[in-house]
């Protein structure tokens, strides 16, 4: 199944049979394509907030490393028919992280953007969201996977995503880029 729309109204996202959280009540997310290069991201995570390890508001945000290893919103965009892709990293801190994969797992660098996600963080007594704006290196149709890490206070992880590969957690499986957007359309001259 794959849906070839882009999604405004979230979509629930999917714990890891083997990592399930009763911490965690849903996961759920959206993207937007907002311009030819650049996405909006939402990521709402409801919870018993107190039992769940939300990373600590960093002044400014920045670039971030191994934010994976926490509580994080991720996306990964691939363009169709190639095997690279990049993996973009949201925490909740303000921080975010970059990389690009020549192909599956393989040839991981820091990768450039054009400019500074803009992220916005909201935190309530049960609900943690996080909205990014990000633009991409190039525009295009893209294949997307969009997933979340939960950390809880015992250092337990859950992974939650629009679809599981079998076996282990693994977002970065091709099987994991559940979702398609198309090329924006340019105007008729």
């Amino acid at each position: 199944m794959r849906e070839t729309r882009a999604t405004h109204p979230l979509v629930p996202l999917l714990a890891h049979p083997q990592s399930a959280s009763d911490a965690v009540r849903s996961v759920a997310a959206s993207v937007e394509r907002v311009a030819a290069d650049a996405l909006r991201l939402q990521f709402v995570l409801e919870a018993d907030l107190p039992r769940v390890l939300v990373p600590a508001p960093v002044q400014g945000g920045g670039r971030g490393d191994r934010l994976w290893a926490h509580t994080c919103f991720e996306a990964f965009v691939a363009a169709p028919d190639r095997p690279g892709y990049l993996e973009l990293n949201f925490s909740p801190s303000g921080q975010w992280a970059a990389y690009g994969f020549d192909a599956y797992r393989a040839g991981m660098a820091p990768a450039e953007l054009p400019e500074t996600p803009d992220i916005t963080i909201r935190r309530g007594e049960r609900q943690l969201e996080l909205q990014a704006r990000v633009r991409l290196p190039a525009a295009g149709a893209w294949r997307l996977a969009l997933s979340t890490v939960v950390e809880e206070g015992t250092g337990r992880l859950s992974y939650w995503a629009l679809r599981h590969p079998s076996g282990r957690p693994d977002f970065h499986h091709p099987e994991s880029f559940s979702l398609e957007l198309e090329s924006p359309r340019t105007p008729s001259p």
